[in-house]
């Protein structure tokens, strides 16, 4: 910074205002000179530095149970970017949705390695993140109930799933088959989103056949052997809908190896809007639930933290209305 106050014939503490954003303290013409002299000279801060006298790490955390699906790649990718036009580096941790893992990854040891944390919440409870003492910042996502000491963002799993279930009725459908879903308290998202599926069916005046209704994972690999197995069983289906994008693929190569074609024999609907659900032959239609937004919020909110501006009452943020993206793989309702 010395060099450049020189060459550009101004204070280091000019330099210092330029480099922090405090153009207010400046004037124009000045910050151009400062700028035009930052690039003639190749000045680069030294944000090692810059942490080391803040006392931060200049790093946040992301913690989500795997890779796959696509959704917790493609969420890391968002806010990677939205982190680092904060000057912080986001580093990814898998947990494989273990219940010790998710609880060890808000330790202090682990803690200390970030300047705040995001925790993708899907086996812990709310008594077991009750007992943590957390000192740096955390934001909670997921469909967990969670203490209301965290700041906690979350989709509205229901609405989307009731929306993507609307619309194969709409277009016709009266069986149709859901892939990932489970009843129970509605604590979690297959929970939640089987719950959107029964709403639908219900305003509708359709019964449920509970055969239709099968439990699995959300990979790619997992639709494909759910949608197998009912083709297989004999149980009869006019739809699919497949509770993330990633199951719903499978789905589509299940029913190609069956001869089934989509959308005249059976229609498919998948949720999460990831980006490969646009090259799927046919294209996937798919229940957006507010990626950009979502990440938006999280980013928005840690970086408020870590800034030292803590909430008198933590934030929890429902992103907006789903919505649903229509594709090759539905008829027009």
């Amino acid at each position: 910074m010395t060099e450049v106050a020189q060459r550009a014939g101004v204070s280091t503490m000019t330099v210092s205002n330029v480099l922090n954003g405090r153009s207010q303290r400046v004037s124009e013409s000045t910050r151009r000179r400062v700028l035009a002299t930052i690039d003639e000279l190749g000045y680069r801060v030294n944000m090692t530095a810059r942490n080391l006298r803040m006392g931060r790490t200049g790093s946040v955390g992301l913690a989500v149970p795997g890779f796959a699906p696509d959704y917790y790649a493609e969420l890391a990718g968002r806010l990677a970017d939205r982190f680092a036009d904060h000057g912080l580096r986001l580093g990814v941790e898998r947990t494989g949705a273990s219940r010790a893992a998710e609880l060890d990854a808000l330790t202090a040891a682990r803690l200390s390695s970030y300047d705040g944390f995001v925790l993708s919440v899907v086996a812990g409870d709310a008594a077991d993140l009750e007992k943590l003492r957390v000192d740096t910042p955390v934001v909670l996502i997921g469909e967990r109930a969670v203490p209301a000491r965290f700041d906690h963002v979350l989709m509205d799993n229901v609405a989307g799933a009731r929306l993507a279930t609307q619309l194969l009725i709409r277009a016709g459908a009266r069986r149709i088959a859901l892939l990932g879903g489970v009843d129970g308290p509605e604590e979690s998202m297959p929970e939640l989103r089987t719950c959107g599926y029964r709403e639908a069916h219900a305003a509708a005046g359709l019964p449920v056949a509970d055969e239709l209704i099968v439990s699995c994972e959300f990979a790619v690999a997992d639709g494909f052997e759910a949608t197998r197995g009912l083709v297989d069983r004999g149980i009869a289906f006019d739809a699919v809908f497949a509770l993330t994008d990633s199951a719903a693929i499978g789905a589509l190569r299940a029913l190609a190896e069956s001869g089934r074609k989509v959308p005249d024999d059976v229609q498919v609907v998948g949720f999460d809007n990831v980006a490969h659900s646009r090259f799927t032959t046919p294209a996937l239609t798919t229940v957006e639930p507010g990626n950009a937004e979502m990440a938006d919020a999280i980013c928005g909110l840690l970086v408020e933290r870590i800034e030292s501006r803590p909430a008198t009452v933590p934030a929890r943020v429902i992103m907006p209305q789903p919505r649903i993206v229509e594709r090759e793989s539905t008829r027009r309702s």
